[in-house]
């Protein structure tokens, strides 16, 4: 699959290049990724961040944010996994406007970025049925909302019109394959027992930023041109390009 990013954001990812000795602390944080069937197919609610934001300013996300020290549990305080639920829960009602219960989350894949990002979420992304309602946005650090099927948001960012990352482009490429909510939550329930973690590393190949992931042969070494097996996202001008051998 492939896609095509803007200059600018070929070179934010270009800036992320690399490894920083004086990385940022991680901080916990979640994503709920909200679905929906309609006779068209399957679709997830998008939210257009805020260009003023310093924090992927001005790409098209799911829903989600910080986990508060509040998420926690009470006398747990060490379960972020528990209170990134609670967070996930707590983020679709402020950005969305939208009531989900704990239970109907589904674990998904969990992504930690390079060392070079300015601000570093450790992120638990969940899959979740959309409740009843109408979404609103604040107007603020959300600026808009859209209800699309992964199929589409891709092609909006293959022509230019939108900007994702690449956790959601590969959150959206997979989603994708699932023509129903009930296929895409049975398919995440099947892999609880192996669920993605995804600590990203990126690199330049030619000049051209990818992002490589445990198993590439670049991965421990940064180097993208390294000769073996993939599992990458090419961020290239031409195109976007995932390869997993």
């Amino acid at each position: 699959m492939s896609d095509s990013p803007s200059d600018s954001k070929r070179q934010r990812f270009t800036d992320w290049a690399g490894q920083s000795e004086d990385a940022p602390e991680l901080m916990a944080a979640a994503t709920v990724v909200l679905l929906r069937d309609t006779p068209g197919g399957l679709e997830t609610l998008m939210m257009l961040r805020s260009p003023k934001l310093s924090f992927v300013g001005g790409m098209w996300v799911f829903p989600g944010g910080r986990v508060d020290d509040g998420d926690y549990p009470p006398g747990r305080p060490d379960d972020v996994l528990a209170a990134s639920r609670a967070a996930a829960v707590r983020e679709a009602a402020e950005e969305a406007d939208l009531v989900i219960d704990t239970g109907d989350l589904v674990p998904y894949s969990h992504w930690v970025p390079p060392t070079t990002i300015n601000k570093r979420f450790a992120t638990w992304f969940f899959l979740a049925p959309a409740p009843v309602g109408s979404v609103t946005v604040d107007g603020g650090e959300i600026k808009e909302h859209a209800w699309w099927r992964p199929d589409d948001t891709l092609a909006r960012h293959k022509a230019g019109e939108i900007e994702l990352v690449p956790p959601t482009f590969i959150t959206l490429m997979e989603l994708a394959e699932h023509p129903t909510v009930g296929r895409a939550l049975a398919a995440a329930r099947g892999r609880a027992h192996d669920i993605p973690h995804y600590a990203t590393h990126i690199a330049l190949d030619g000049g051209v930023p990818v992002s490589l992931w445990h198993g590439d042969a670049g991965y421990d070494t940064h180097d993208a041109s390294a000769p073996g097996p993939r599992h990458r996202l090419t961020l290239s001008e031409g195109g976007w390009q995932f390869e997993r051998t």
